[in-house]
């Protein structure tokens, strides 16, 4: 197919060589020449003056570039330039014209423009025009535009047909020359273009892999200083592409500055780095070396991941087995407790019942009876923790719930002297059993109030964040201004039969963290020793 670029800029080239040939003809007076005089002249003129007005026509005519138009004008430019240079060679002296060789620049044009055979074509054209026109001036049939066959005879019929020969020869010699290395032209064209093609395939494609990997990439040059930094690793150190480019990697990951010796070298590993919202994250990253053609080092390609949600994830999961087979067993033996208890308590009771029984022995019976009572619902809690009921879930409005929930505490002489601030919107709500729910947010509310002595305030917000994974969850938190607890204490705030309350059994948090559990959900505790606790509680949306 003839590309439109190529008949555009033929044409301009063509504009551009008659406009230098009409300055050259003007400087040079056309009126010098042997044959011809002012008619010779004024041939010229016009001939000039018509290519232009063709030029600017095609110019005009090529602007709907449909295929066929496009081949079309194309052989209309060979034609026109075969026509110019005949007309040239005419009124220029014919046998002793100096522009036959005017006659290359068409072949060449035709290899350039259309293909190889309309090269050979164009020198056949060429050979017939340039020989035609020195038989007729030699047998005088160019009279009448002015040609005298007076040279033509002089030279000789030989002469004549050598010219003709040799310029034949060099027309089809340049149609072989010029159509050969046109197409080679084509074909290295052709194939440039389909290696830009697939080259530009790669770039979008290695664009679109460095860009959505879930997962940090970087790469650093032999200075340590880093080149690409995909977005996922912006998203992990909270540091932009162009903020992190071309900075020393030990200065945006202070934590893998300890792996510096061996950042060229194949090798993996774990590091802490401090997140701009002020969490701790735990990245690990494996890094291979970049190598140039010879096998030289030319940089270091590093693949970063978050391991904080897994190694928590593994924390959790650990703990839930070790709690799960600690409970199993911690079931049977409360079970098996609770029999002889209750006999105990029926004996004693009926024993104090006698006439017999004085005071005194009824006072330590009475006792007895209590603390069998107080390690009864003990063993029940401890049960309740152990097997959880199985929840019946609905969908509840958790602002409802809560308000519901303060109406009833409001005679508590715990939270007496406590604010409760509820800040969950209307519209929240949560698939979560009505009546586990309730105990869960009694139980947070109870001891947020016990963490505080005198008077206090609770915040309880909620709303619906995104993970990194994409996924929305509901989030709510409860949030005092209580005493708080040292770091240590938050590690075992889930484990049953640990308090940290005078008198408390260690069941209230670890209860609702199986609650939680039991209906798909998730907890934490921050806490800061003086300024208070946070408890937060996630759940699928």
């Amino acid at each position: 197919m003839i590309e439109k670029k190529k008949v555009f800029w033929f044409i301009l080239l063509r504009l551009l060589v008659v406009t230098v040939f009409l300055v050259t003809t003007v400087y040079l007076d056309v009126h010098t020449y042997d044959v011809g005089g002012k008619v010779a002249g004024k041939v010229l003129l016009r001939l000039i003056g018509a290519t232009y007005l063709f030029s600017l026509l095609s110019l005009v005519a090529l602007r709907p570039a449909t295929p066929r138009r496009v081949r079309t004008l194309a052989y209309l430019q060979i034609v026109w330039d075969l026509i110019l240079v005949t007309v040239l060679i005419l009124v220029s002296g014919g046998v002793t014209s100096h522009y036959a060789f005017l006659y290359f620049l068409s072949i060449i044009s035709a290899s350039a423009l259309l293909a190889r055979s309309q090269a050979y074509y164009t020198a056949s054209l060429c050979v017939i025009l340039y020989g035609a026109i020195l038989d007729f001036q030699y047998y005088d049939k160019l009279a009448p535009l002015g040609l005298d066959s007076a040279p033509a005879q002089q030279w000789g019929a030989g002469y004549l047909f050598y010219l003709i020969f040799l310029h034949g020869a060099s027309f089809f010699l340049t149609a072989v020359l010029a159509g050969h290395m046109a197409e080679r032209a084509r074909v290295s064209e052709s194939a440039l273009k389909e290696k830009a093609i697939d080259y530009e395939e790669l770039e979008r494609l290695n664009t679109s892999i460095v860009s959505t990997i879930d997962s940090g990439l970087l790469t650093i040059n032999t200075a340590g200083r880093i080149r690409v930094f995909n977005r996922f690793a912006e998203l992990l150190t909270g540091v932009s592409q162009t903020d992190a480019y071309d900075r020393p990697l030990a200065e945006v990951l202070p934590g893998i500055a300890g792996f510096e010796s061996s950042f060229f070298e194949p090798g993996q590993g774990e590091f802490r780095h401090g997140a701009t919202d002020g969490r701790e994250l735990l990245l690990s990253f494996k890094s291979v070396p970049l190598l140039d053609k010879e096998g030289g080092t030319v940089g270091a390609l590093f693949d970063l991941h978050d391991l904080t949600e897994m190694k928590r994830m593994a924390a959790e999961l650990k703990r839930a087995d070790r709690l799960a087979a600690l409970g199993e067993l911690s079931a049977r033996m409360a079970h098996e407790i609770r029999n002889p208890l209750a006999a105990i308590s029926g004996s004693v009771q009926l024993v104090s019942l006698r006439p017999w029984v004085d005071e005194k022995d009824q006072r330590l019976f009475s006792i007895i009876v209590r603390e069998t009572d107080r390690l009864d619902g003990l063993l029940r809690d401890f049960l309740f923790y152990a097997k959880p009921n199985q929840p019946t879930k609905v969908k509840l409005q958790l602002r409802r719930v809560i308000v519901d929930l303060c109406a009833l505490l409001a005679t508590d002489p715990r939270l007496e002297s406590v604010e409760i601030d509820n800040q969950v919107p209307d519209d929240l709500a949560v698939q979560f059993d009505k009546d586990q729910c309730s105990q869960v947010f009694w139980n947070l509310l109870v001891n947020s109030a016990e963490a505080m002595s005198g008077e206090g305030q609770i915040w309880i917000s909620g709303g619906i964040t995104r993970e990194n994974g994409g996924r929305s969850e509901v989030c709510i938190r409860v949030r005092d201004n209580g005493a708080g607890m040292n770091p240590e204490d938050v590690k075992r705030v889930f484990e049953p039969f640990f308090t940290t309350k005078k008198g408390g059994t260690g069941l209230g948090l670890a209860t609702v963290y199986r609650i939680v559990e039991t209906n798909g959900g998730r907890m934490t505790v921050n806490s800061t020793q003086g300024k208070g606790t946070t408890v937060t509680l996630h759940f699928p949306s």
